[in-house]
């Protein structure tokens, strides 16, 4: 893909692939792999994450927002578990007609969870502008939408966890044939709710997938520093399956998403997905020195060389057989979804200001 000197992390503007990255990429690819629809989609889904991170750094740099929560180096986490979903009718008097889909608990940076679920880029980046039209009327960065099956989350990263937990309760209960899916970091698993919600839906054998992106660093604190345990040892204290991926090997993520899937699918009861990747921003745009001094340098040259993006495109050139000339198109077509969605998003806030009436509409204390 192109590369972005401005906005992009100093170790991708120069990508070129690295013959020991390629060869740890190779020896995660699945002997069955989907067909070239699948590959392809995979590939758009991570490009309009990037492009979508980038859109929001753009606007930080002009001034038009101050800081944004973005996944760069995390894209193909969350676009491989999501593609492993079933995306049908979500959940909520909204939902579409047609087949009922699984749902899912994105955390504030998996963003490409929503694009890919059916959300227009441009309902992500408006609330950023604090639009009131969007489901949390301006008050909200989180964002979500339930008739997509996206539940919004809120700033307590694994907070979804019993929630997400009862709704894979209700689906039991229902007998319906949907998986609830959320994301927690390598901090979180150690919060309450984490561990509530997991033990709950342990013993409910519930079709619950939750997903432990590992990306190194909780907020400011590297793993190190907060953790002994290893994130994938965890699942055996909550009698649940664990399954593990390299987080930047989108493939990789996608095939052990669909096992996953497919093991709540059979009645196996929830499992523990952890993918491991590396967060190369900052916990926001706003700490990037701070995020880039919390390890040495060759910690970020290292995952640099791992980029999910160019070591899938160099795979899929190179090894598969796909043209450069193919990528190139989704590329150009995803580039301007992304501007239009930029623009489009801009002017709602130029022409929908909320009243007072609105600003306070839903307002309990």
């Amino acid at each position: 893909m192109r590369r972005y000197p401005a906005f992009d992390p100093p170790e991708y503007v120069n990508w070129t692939p690295d013959p020991e990255a390629m060869a740890a990429f190779k020896a995660r690819v699945p002997q069955q792999l989907p067909d070239d629809e699948t590959l392809l989609a995979l590939y758009e889904g991570m490009l309009r994450n990037r492009l979508h991170d980038i859109a929001l750094k753009r606007w930080v740099k002009q001034g038009v927002i101050s800081k944004a929560w973005l996944g760069t180096g995390e894209e193909a986490v969350t676009v491989g578990n999501v593609h492993a979903l079933r995306r049908g009718r979500g959940i909520g008097t909204a939902a579409a007609q047609g087949e009922a889909g699984d749902v899912i608990g994105p955390m504030i940076r998996n963003a490409g969870a929503c694009h890919e679920m059916g959300m227009p880029v441009a309902d992500l980046l408006k609330v950023y502008l604090g639009a009131p039209d969007s489901i949390t009327k301006g008050r909200d960065l989180h964002t979500g939408d339930p008739a997509r099956g996206v539940i919004p989350p809120i700033s307590f990263v694994a907070a979804l966890v019993p929630v997400f937990a009862g709704l894979a309760l209700s689906f039991k209960l229902k007998k319906e044939a949907r998986v609830a899916m959320t994301w927690v970091g390598d901090g979180a698993r150690w919060t309450a709710e984490f561990h509530e919600g997991m033990n709950f839906a342990a013993v409910k054998a519930l079709p619950l997938v939750v997903v432990l992106q590992d990306n190194q660093v909780a907020l400011g604190t590297r793993k190190e520093a907060h953790s002994k345990a290893e994130c994938a040892d965890m699942a055996a204290g909550y009698g649940v399956d664990a399954l593990s991926c390299d987080g930047n090997n989108v493939l990789d993520v996608y095939t052990t998403s669909l096992e996953a899937v497919s093991r709540c699918r059979a009645g196996r009861g929830p499992v523990l997905l952890t993918a491991t990747t590396f967060r190369m921003g900052a916990h926001a745009t706003h700490d990037e020195a701070e995020a880039r001094a919390m390890f040495p340098p060759e910690v970020f040259a290292w995952w640099g060389r791992r980029d999910p993006i160019g070591t899938y495109e160099t795979w899929l050139t190179e090894t598969h057989g796909l043209g450069a000339a193919t990528l190139a198109r989704i590329e150009d077509r995803v580039v301007q979804e992304v501007e239009q969605a930029a623009e489009t998003a801009q002017a709602g806030r130029k022409a929908a200001t909320a009243t007072e009436a609105e600003v306070l509409a839903g307002v309990h204390a």
